[in-house]
């Protein structure tokens, strides 16, 4: 059974993210992925995450697949313009690669390269229009193309923005242009989370919360600091600084946020910091394994 068809059975779901290699060679993306083998419904695969330049998702989407991985590839419209975004969309479905998460990516300012010159030539709301019309065997410009494409998008939402009036504008915005699934921005507060999920019920679109088990103190305030759409606690920073283990207290505090927003959501998805090692007993902890 695929991802789409999973999603849409109403069983709550497990997502993992793994990133392409900064090079060539792949064996450790692979090997990290291999981690998740029997725990997740789905791999993430990320596309030049925090404007961070690596190998294009596609290869890492088609070498999973080959594994027997469902794939979900990122695809963001900062780096592509909109012959770019068709041209990756058709390879990557000609791969065996059906399922996108469409994203307007963060500015190049925040990455390694920061006078890269952004390309936004379309939105995220307007590569899932795309899509639906490339599902419909059209391209941008309502030309025919050989045969369509059968491509299931995901969006993303921030569930910790406030006020969560513009926030659900661009929800209600990606609905319309038919997108199947959100995943949201890491959730440390669960109370915002299902706020947000209280908000956004009415749209009847499946919602996957985001979950970063912290490691230590200063990445907790790193995050905080320096990636958009973050918001730790003070609660779970005080919890990191006296933890005897900093890494345990981590899962911990990611297993009580699950437990707290689990009615109010499809599934979760586990971005961890330093690869999946501890992705594992974070399930079991949570009875997901």
């Amino acid at each position: 059974m695929g991802f789409a068809d999973v999603l849409e059975s109403g069983k709550f779901i497990v997502t993992a993210e793994v990133s392409p290699p900064k090079g060539t060679d792949i064996s450790g993306a692979l090997a990290g992925a291999g981690l998740l083998q029997g725990l997740v419904d789905a791999v993430n695969v990320t596309d030049n995450q925090r404007s961070m330049m690596r190998m294009s998702p596609i290869v890492l989407c088609h070498k999973l697949g080959e594994l027997g991985f469902e794939t979900i590839m990122h695809m963001t419209c900062r780096d592509r313009n909109r012959l770019a975004l068709q041209s990756d969309l058709l390879a990557a479905h000609a791969l065996g690669v059906h399922n996108i998460l469409a994203m307007s990516g963060d500015y190049p300012t925040m990455g390694d390269q920061p006078s890269t010159k952004p390309v936004f030539d379309l939105d995220s709301v307007q590569l899932l229009q795309l899509i639906e019309k490339m599902n419909k065997g059209f391209d941008f410009q309502d030309k025919p193309i050989d045969s369509p494409t059968s491509l299931y998008t995901g969006a993303v939402a921030n569930p910790g923005a406030r006020p969560l009036g513009p926030q659900l504008l661009k929800l209600n915005k990606k609905v319309s242009a038919k997108v199947r699934f959100i995943q949201t921005q890491a959730v440390f507060d669960a109370s915002v989370f299902n706020e947000f999920a209280d908000a956004a019920r009415h749209t009847g679109i499946p919602v996957i919360a985001g979950i970063i088990p912290l490691r230590s103190v200063q990445s907790a305030r790193f995050m905080n600091e320096m990636i958009p759409g973050v918001n730790i606690p003070d609660e779970a920073i005080s919890r990191m600084e006296a933890a005897e283990d900093p890494a345990l207290e981590g899962i911990r505090i990611a297993a009580k946020t699950i437990a707290d927003i689990r009615t109010n959501c499809q599934g979760i998805h586990i971005m961890p910091i330093g690869g999946h090692g501890n992705t594992r007993r974070l399930l079991e902890m949570c009875g997901l394994d």
